[in-house]
C-alpha cells in the first residue's frame, strides 16, 4: 500500500448506457487534497509444466484509494455517498443510500519535481470518515477521510479491455503539452491511434524523384546536374518535426544543398511524439 501527497483532487459522475458503457460529465474539484492511499488487488493464474513455472498471468482485480482531504463538502458528499440535504441545509446520510460510482483525478509531486497524472475510472466512495478529538496541551489536525472501492470499468477499450487507471508524468518522451493541460477538463479516453509521421510532400527542386513521390515509400534515387537544389519536405501532420540532412549536414526543409561530385545521401527523419519514419534519396551528380 502505497501513501503519496496529491493535488488538484477532482472528480467526475458517470452516467451509464443500457449495456452499462461509461459516459462520463464535467470534472469538479472536489477538496483540496493532503494524501492518497492506493491499494491494488491482483488475480493471479500459475501454469506448471515439466516441475516449473511455466506461465504466469496476473489481472487487475479491484483495489481501494483512501482519501485525506480538508473538507468533503456537501455537494460533493451527495454526489460521492448518496447523502441528501434537507430543508434546513442537514446533510443527511441512512443506512439505505446508494452511492454512485464516479471517475477520480489528481496529480502527485514526483522525487524530480515532475507532476505524475491519474485518473481512476470507477470509485465507488462510501461515508466519509470523521476524526474528533478533544483540545490538549497541543493543537492536532485531525485529517477528514473517505474510502472508495476502485474497480475497472464497464466499457472496452479499443484492445477489448477494460481500464482501471490512466497515469502520465509530465515531460516524458511522447507526453504532449496538450495531454497534460487538458488533463483535468475531462476525463482521459485512451487513444491508441498510431501520430502520423509521413511526409506528404518531398522536392528536390524541378528534378524528379524515382519512384514518384508516396507517403508510403521511403527510398528514392535522383540524378542532377546542378551544382545546388532546394530540398523540400512537408510533414502530412503539422505536429510533426521534420529534420533533414545531406550527406551528414544539417539543413532546414525549403534550404538549397550543396552536391558533390558522384553520390549524395538525402535523409528526412520525420518525428511525431514516438512515432518516426526515416526517407532517403540517392542523389547523383554528373562531372
Amino acid at each position: 500500500m502505497a501513501t503519496i501527497g496529491i493535488d488538484s483532487l477532482y472528480y467526475s459522475k458517470i452516467t451509464e448506457s443500457a449495456s452499462g458503457d461509461e459516459t462520463y460529465g464535467t470534472p469538479t474539484k472536489l477538496a483540496k487534497a493532503i494524501e492518497a492511499e492506493v491499494s491494488v488487488e491482483l488475480n493471479e493464474a500459475i501454469l506448471y509444466a515439466d516441475d516449473g513455472t511455466d506461465t504466469v498471468i496476473k489481472e487487475f482485480k479491484s483495489g481501494t484509494i483512501t482519501l485525506g482531504i480538508n473538507d468533503v463538502g456537501q455537494q460533493s458528499a451527495r454526489d460521492l455517498t448518496g447523502a441528501v440535504v434537507d430543508a434546513n441545509g442537514v446533510l443527511i446520510s441512512t443506512g439505505e443510500d446508494e452511492p454512485s460510482p464516479v471517475a477520480i483525478g489528481f496529480r502527485a509531486k514526483t522525487a524530480k519535481g515532475k507532476y505524475r497524472y491519474f485518473w481512476l475510472y470507477r470509485v465507488l466512495f462510501g461515508i466519509p470518515g470523521t476524526s474528533l478529538k478533544t483540545k490538549g496541551e497541543s493543537i492536532e489536525l485531525q485529517i477528514p477521510s473517505i474510502e472508495g472501492t476502485i474497480s475497472r470499468r464497464n466499457k472496452l477499450d479499443a484492445h477489448n479491455k477494460h481500464p482501471w487507471k490512466a497515469e502520465v508524468t509530465d515531460g516524458e518522451d511522447g507526453v504532449s503539452v496538450t495531454t497534460i493541460a487538458n488533463w483535468f477538463q475531462s476525463v482521459y479516453e485512451p487513444n491508441y491511434t498510431q501520430a502520423d509521421a509521413t511526409l506528404s510532400s518531398l522536392t528536390l527542386g524541378a528534378i524528379s524523384l524515382s519512384p514518384t513521390f508516396n507517403h508510403d515509400v521511403t527510398e528514392y534515387t535522383t540524378t542532377t546536374e546542378n551544382a545546388t537544389n532546394t530540398i523540400t519536405a512537408v510533414a502530412t501532420d503539422n505536429k510533426a518535426g521534420v529534420a533533414i540532412t545531406v550527406n551528414g549536414n544539417s539543413i532546414a526543409s525549403g534550404q538549397s544543398a550543396t552536391w558533390a561530385t558522384g553520390i549524395n545521401t538525402v535523409i528526412i527523419t520525420v518525428t511525431n511524439g514516438t512515432a518516426t519514419k526515416t526517407y532517403t534519396v540517392t542523389v547523383t551528380k554528373g562531372e
